[in-house]
């Protein structure tokens, strides 16, 4: 097949609304009939066809609200039995180890019907053993998307650039937005999708998590204070977002900053590839530790969110993630639902090579 042959990756709208279902939506279930199941002829279309994900403010707000009703209506079961990926296949890349990102997007992919495939950093050695655009170019000829979890954002830009198929940032050192997917998914069910002004508070490291809850913020309208000791805020250029979309972000070393927050949010202090610095970060977030003494003091409806894996007795405790208040495992379970969503939103319009 020649790449002629292959859809041209669209471009990612600035303001233009995404192309309307020509399909009819099914309603939810009641929960005395159970899901209400489509079928082929009732899928929403997909909104963001052929295009990379690298960061959340790759869609528009109204993409994001047919991704996340995509994954509703997944976790309800309406999606069970159709196949809309049938004869896709996904490349996952690791150059970071990887629970949950594995899991679920090679689950995803069974699901909907394609094939999901793991190269490991050893069996690429992307920049090292060949040059990341001939990976790429390598790639777009075997499979129809390529989802990476890397260290750099750059490798992501210079694979997306380089190859004709979606990419998905799995997670980069500047970003994880199928994370926040899934932690939106999550929120949405406690709170409805109206989720503007509600007050999400993250504590910790300005890192990449934090880094995608702003931009998650300009996307939604929700209230985002970032917690963290003076030296670990959020990227510049994140915070740049923000200030060009008009939207204000709290930045503070205040732990006060901590009561009745709707959403209490935190990640690791030590990522990998931080390990030389685990002693000194240690020291500057002692006191930034979430426990059950600091959950009492967020909303009383509030939740505790925490994209896991926790280092307990670091930022958090088990009697914090095993909390009342805590949706931590509810969370990773919609890491399934929201990246099968995403991945159909991105793929579900391709047609098979063979």
């Amino acid at each position: 097949m020649t790449k002629a042959a292959r859809p041209a990756k669209k471009p990612a709208p600035a303001t233009q609304a995404p192309k309307q279902a020509s399909r009819p939506r099914v309603a939810a279930a009641t929960k005395s009939s159970g899901p209400v199941l489509l079928t082929p002829e009732t899928l929403p279309a997909p909104v963001m066809a052929g295009r990379d994900f690298l960061s959340n403010l790759d869609m528009s707000a109204q993409e994001l609200r047919a991704v996340l009703d995509t994954a509703h209506s997944m976790r309800r079961g309406e999606w069970r039995g159709v196949r809309p990926l049938s004869g896709l296949s996904l490349a996952l890349v690791f150059e970071k180890a990887s629970l949950r990102t594995r899991t679920t997007f090679d689950v995803g992919m069974y699901q909907l019907g394609g094939h999901a495939i793991t190269l490991s950093n050893q069996e690429i050695g992307l920049g090292t053993r060949e040059r990341v655009s001939d990976v790429a170019r390598n790639l777009e000829r075997w499979v129809d998307g390529v989802m990476g979890r890397v260290y750099l954002q750059q490798t992501l830009v210079e694979l997306a650039e380089h190859a004709s198929v979606p990419v998905v940032n799995g997670l980069s050192d500047m970003l994880h937005p199928a994370q926040l997917l899934a932690d939106y998914q999550t929120i949405e069910q406690e709170y409805g999708q109206d989720l503007a002004g509600r007050r999400v508070v993250y504590i910790g490291d300005g890192n990449n998590l934090a880094n995608s809850h702003i931009h998650m913020g300009i996307l939604t309208g929700t209230d985002v204070t970032v917690v963290t000791p003076v030296g670990y805020e959020p990227n510049a250029g994140v915070l740049m977002d923000a200030v060009k979309a008009g939207v204000n972000v709290t930045l503070t070393n205040d732990l006060a900053a901590v009561e009745g927050a709707d959403v209490l949010y935190t990640d690791v202090w030590i990522s990998m590839g931080q390990e030389a610095e685990a002693d000194i970060r240690r020291r500057a977030f002692r006191g930034y530790q979430v426990t059950p003494g600091m959950l009492d003091t967020i909303a009383p409806g509030g939740i505790f969110l925490h994209c896991l894996p926790a280092h307990y007795g670091e930022e958090t405790v088990p009697e914090a993630t095993e909390h009342p208040k805590s949706r931590v495992f509810d969370q990773a379970e919609n890491r399934l639902h929201a990246q099968k969503a995403l991945l159909y939103h991105l793929m579900g319009a391709m047609k098979p090579r063979w």
